[in-house]
């Protein structure tokens, strides 16, 4: 298979070190019902379809990303810091299936097998370690590119900081977002996404946004305010005027309707702020997590390449010959895009 050319980050210096991160459980959602019409097994005979999935698709990444270092972000299963707070935080999801719940749990030890590096933060989530990774980038002045299908991610776009969104048309049909990319799609800065999000509401992790405040209403609230911080500034002392104001000229300008009298409205409702500052407080990711790279000291977990012999042992244990040849190939040697291969 050719490799992937993917561009550095919009504006990045070319000699920064890359780190890929990954949300894992995100990719094995996708892959499980994507791919259960494979009903791959592994040599144990236990399903294998999302694991192989989602191990092929990091492998296509890797090959075309060329990352010094990789880790994965997954959920802690065993407790939430968000549910303790909000006991109704994701209800009325689904019940997984029994095989996606056995591969998610033996997600983890394939991948520490392999020597590539995991994190599993108590309580918490792979959101929370795609929001540290994306601090631990620019702290460490390296460039970062989060693999997900989750758009909570795209808070942590940045110079530094990309995000691949996996849709439909996998690794190679998915958009890699940047600043000046996420403002085209969605009308939003990166700064703001989360704000955006708040307002919005997130019908999958089941929070409601604020009554009456759309995707459309989000939109035009930010680009008008500049900021919520602006916003709920003017509404504070002098009633919302001059923001109403500023959207409707908003609006004007892209020939749509005036919007602001009632978009103040909303947000002066009772209990319109406490329902942005909820969703804040559970949308924002955890950005001080200990990762626990340590890039300076080779061979250690999450740095490639990986030892050969692991790499053919863990891989062919998922019983598909041509991913074990892909994994030899990109995991133990320089990445294709990096050589020029």
């Amino acid at each position: 298979m050719a490799a992937i050319t993917m561009p550095p980050p919009s504006s990045a210096p070319l000699s920064r070190k890359l780190l890929l991160v990954v949300d894992a459980p995100s990719l094995l959602h996708r892959n499980h019902h994507a791919r259960a019409h494979t009903r791959i097994l592994d040599r144990s005979g236990r399903p294998a379809w999302a694991l192989h999935g989602m191990l092929r698709q990091i492998i296509e990444s890797i090959d075309g990303f060329a990352p010094d270092a990789v880790i994965f972000g997954l959920d802690d299963r065993t407790s939430s810091k968000r549910r303790e707070e909000y006991p109704d935080y994701k209800a009325g999801r689904a019940e997984k299936d029994a095989e996606l719940v056995d591969q998610l749990e033996r997600a983890g030890a394939l991948l520490d097998a392999l020597g590539l590096a995991t994190l599993t933060p108590p309580g918490l989530e792979a959101d929370d370690v795609n929001a540290s990774a994306a601090t631990w980038a620019t702290a460490n002045d390296w460039n970062c590119v989060i693999i997900t299908s989750d758009r909570d991610a795209f808070a942590q776009i940045s110079e530094h900081t990309q995000v691949l969104r996996l849709i439909n048309g996998g690794i190679n049909g998915s958009p890699l977002l940047n600043p000046s990319r996420l403002f085209a799609l969605y009308g939003v800065t990166p700064t703001n996404y989360l704000a955006y999000a708040a307002l919005r509401g997130d019908a999958s992790d089941n929070l409601p946004g604020v009554a009456g405040i759309g995707e459309k209403g989000a939109e035009a609230l930010l680009a008008a305010a500049g900021s919520m911080a602006a916003a709920w500034a003017d509404i504070d002392h002098d009633g919302g005027r001059n923001l109403a104001l500023a959207i409707d000229d908003w609006s004007a300008d892209g020939g749509g309707r005036n919007m602001g009298a009632t978009v103040v409205k909303r947000l002066s409702a009772p209990g319109a702020r406490e329902r942005y500052d909820f969703n804040v407080r559970m949308m924002s990711g955890y950005d001080d997590l200990d990762l626990g790279l340590t890039p300076d000291i080779p061979g250690t977990p999450g740095l490639l390449p990986l030892d050969i012999d692991r790499v053919s042992r863990v891989v062919g244990f998922l019983n598909v010959e041509a991913t074990t040849d892909l994994a030899v190939r990109v995991l133990t040697g320089e990445p294709a895009s990096r050589t020029g291969g």
